[in-house]
């Protein structure tokens, strides 16, 4: 089967160059006017940079410094913005108040004052629980050599200081003393 093209296909090829080329100046031009305007929208990012503490003139926050507790310890110390901030403000509306009513007491019965918490931690539990199993295991340790001949005795007392070993080995460590510490 035999098809036949009309046409002439022999300069197809000089035309779609000749058509690029007329389009390409159309859009070299459309192209730039886009890209300025492109540039106008793209602003450069703004970059942070150093800025000391001297010449900005304004007390850093969120500082950490090295200062006493009040054992005389050396202890690190945190200022935090946000309650810097909101102490200010409080500060601010004490003095307000003191300057209005001058024979108002010191304390405000309205606000209750914060009382030092001292907790103390008692392992006394865990620490007896840890020596009752410890005398368990002697106990059936001289167990096991006084019934030195019979086999199923020795058996039954070995199977058993092996329970209380792994309970001492689980109990006896500073984790299970945290867990299991009462605080009053």
């Amino acid at each position: 089967m035999a098809m036949e093209i009309n046409g002439s296909y022999g300069n197809a090829q000089i035309s779609y160059l000749e058509r690029r080329r007329e389009e390409q100046p159309l859009e070299k031009t459309s192209g730039t006017a886009q890209s300025k305007e492109g540039q106008k929208e793209e602003k450069t990012p703004v970059q942070d940079e150093y800025i000391s503490r001297e010449k900005s003139g304004a007390k850093p926050t969120g500082l950490y410094w090295l200062g006493e507790d009040e054992n005389g310890n050396r202890k690190i110390f945190y200022d935090d913005p946000k309650k810097s901030k909101s102490a200010e403000t409080k500060e601010a509306s004490d003095k307000k108040a003191d300057t209005e009513d001058s024979t108002a007491p010191a304390i405000k019965p309205d606000e209750p004052q914060k009382a030092e918490e001292k907790c103390t931690g008692d392992t006394g539990k865990v620490d007896r629980e840890i020596e009752r199993l410890k005398e368990k295991k002697k106990q059936l340790e001289q167990q096991i050599q006084t019934a030195a001949g019979d086999e199923k005795k020795v058996h039954e007392l070995e199977r058993k200081l092996a329970q209380v070993e792994n309970e001492l080995s689980q109990k006896d460590n500073d984790t299970y003393r945290r867990n299991n510490t009462v605080f009053s």
